[in-house]
C-alpha cells in the first residue's frame, strides 16, 4: 500500500518503538494534547515539543496541515503507523490520528534525542 500524501518520510521502527514510550512517559509525568484539533492550537501557540501522526487516518486531508504547520513553527514531527498505537501510548480506549507533547516530564531526553534523528531523516 502507498504511503499518504502527507507522510514526508520513512520512520525506522526502532524510533516508533521510542516515540511510543516518549508518549506514554509523557502522558503520566508531563502533558500531551491528543486529536488532530488540540494538536493544531498546539503547535500554532508555540507551546508543542513533539508532534506525532498515525499514518492510517483517513481521508488523508484531515492531517495534511500539521506536517506544512510543523515546519513553519520548527516542531519536530513524526510518523507511527497506526491510530490504534497512537491512542495507546496515549493512554486512551479509542484511536487517535494526532498528539502533541506540549510539556515532555519524563520523556525530556527520548524526545530531544527524538528531535536530533528526526532532522535526519527529512
Amino acid at each position: 500500500m502507498a504511503k499518504p500524501a502527507f507522510v514526508k518520510f520513512e520512520v525506522p521502527k526502532e524510533l516508533v518503538a521510542k516515540v511510543l514510550e516518549a508518549v506514554s512517559l509523557a502522558k503520566t509525568t508531563g502533558t500531551i494534547r491528543k486529536g488532530v484539533n488540540e494538536t493544531t492550537k498546539t503547535i500554532e501557540r508555540g507551546l508543542a515539543k513533539l508532534v506525532v501522526m498515525a499514518e492510517d487516518v483517513t481521508p488523508e486531508e484531515i492531517l495534511m496541515h500539521l506536517p506544512v504547520l510543523c515546519e513553519e513553527k520548527q516542531v519536530p514531527f513524526v510518523y507511527v503507523p497506526t491510530k490504534l498505537e497512537l491512542g495507546k501510548a496515549a493512554g486512551i480506549e479509542v484511536p487517535t490520528s494526532a498528539i502533541a507533547i506540549e510539556s515532555e516530564g519524563d520523556s525530556k531526553k527520548i524526545v530531544s534525542d527524538l528531535a536530533g534523528k528526526l532532522k535526519g531523516l527529512r
